[in-house]
């Protein structure tokens, strides 16, 4: 019994950030409905490994013909959301637009995600996270100095300024809607989010505590304590020592007493001082690093694999991974003392669950047997 326990969320089914944002809604609990289109090809071999798409139900409906667009509207009639990423003025193509879904029901909240924005010069033009957090500042930011930038997976584009910025939007906007009756639209646009996303860094820009150069600064491994460091069985650890007190012992652990070391914020000296502490580094296997530092304020921690991670003795006490269906993924999150979230079933087959949604949404025997006529579902 999640904290949106109650929640009717409509999903028209896309990639990317609205199936990430379609997750973290039905983890906390929503009833996500998600909406396929006839033909769909799957992404993956099995829809178990379709992590994204776990706890919800899905059913197939032919948006192409009339009788699938008047199923959809029946659907938002009843509906808290609606999420949709699609490229804009598709959904008004196909007569589920705002306009008409807001005319349906007014208290609907109506999620829109896309790259660029409903507005603007580059709002119809194609792209994928690496052009959004490009555009947005943030590439320019990640890579090593004097290098080329280097994506953070989809990470920043997809899921953290898109995704989770739309169902941020969501939960938002239902909690207005209760206050004012009104539903509204919410346009989660990748380049906003991810601009939300720097406001640190445009903070500490402004200041004249941030270069706007790659490499070079407190946190983009310009500074040798904030850091990743091979070891000697040709793996990696991960030091954050910001603070000096951590700092401190984070010399005192590796055995450094070098005067050197004792400048922690001259940028001019961060390059000698990381060919210094590299050195250091691989003087040790990881686990051994891992003896003398892991748990202490040194601020360490292993650099684990994907593979590793689940294993790590933190993450197994809480249970920050899970198996569904064979499958190991990561567990709702953020948690919850009295409603926690959870996985409510493994990804479906699309269309698996056509009939007993419409079902369960009110829809009459004669009513589906009428759409499976006019082959709408």
């Amino acid at each position: 019994m999640g904290p949106l326990t109650g929640i009717r969320v409509v999903e028209m089914a896309g990639l990317g950030p609205g199936p990430f944002a379609g997750m973290m809604l039905a983890d906390m609990g929503a009833d996500v409905i998600r909406i396929e289109r006839p033909g769909t090809t799957p992404l993956f071999p099995e829809p178990k490994f379709d992590v994204m798409n776990r706890g919800r139900r899905s059913l197939i409906l032919d948006v192409k013909k009339p009788e699938g667009v008047e199923a959809v509207l029946d659907l938002v009639e009843q509906a808290d959301a609606l999420i949709e990423g699609f490229r804009p003025g598709v959904m008004e193509s196909l007569g589920l637009g705002p306009e008409s879904c807001l005319e349906r029901n007014p208290r609907l909240v109506y999620g829109r995600v896309t790259g660029w924005g409903q507005d603007g010069p580059l709002a119809h033009a194609a792209g994928h996270d690496i052009n959004f957090i490009a555009l947005a500042g943030a590439l320019h930011s990640c890579g090593h100095r004097g290098e080329r930038p280097v994506p953070p997976l989809n990470m920043v584009g997809d899921f953290g300024g898109g995704g989770m910025l739309l169902a941020f939007g969501v939960v938002c906007a239902l909690l207005e809607a209760q206050r004012s009756g009104e539903g509204q639209i919410i346009d989660a646009a990748m380049v906003d989010g991810t601009a939300s996303l720097m406001a640190l860094i445009h903070g500490m820009l402004a200041c004249g505590f941030w270069r706007d150069e790659r490499g070079v600064n407190l946190v983009d491994s310009g500074a040798h304590f904030y850091d990743t460091y091979e070891t000697a069985d040709g793996k990696w650890v991960a030091v954050g020592s910001i603070e000096p007190h951590f700092y401190a012992l984070l010399l005192d652990r590796v055995g450094i007493d070098d005067p050197e070391f004792e400048v922690q914020l001259d940028p001019t000296k961060w390059p000698e001082l990381r060919e210094k502490l590299a050195a250091v580094f691989k003087t040790r296997t990881r686990d051994q690093w891992c003896e003398i530092m892991e748990g202490t304020d040194a601020c360490f921690a292993p650099v684990l694999s994907l593979e590793e991670a689940p294993e790590h003795p933190h993450n197994v006490a809480r249970e920050t991974f899970v198996e569904v269906d064979g499958v190991r993924q990561p567990a709702p999150a953020p948690r919850f003392s009295r409603t926690p979230g959870q996985i409510a079933s493994p990804p479906p087959n699309p269309g698996e669950h056509t009939e007993s949604v419409l079902r369960d949404w009110g829809f009459s025997e004669i009513r589906i047997s009428e759409l499976k006529e006019a082959k709408a579902i």
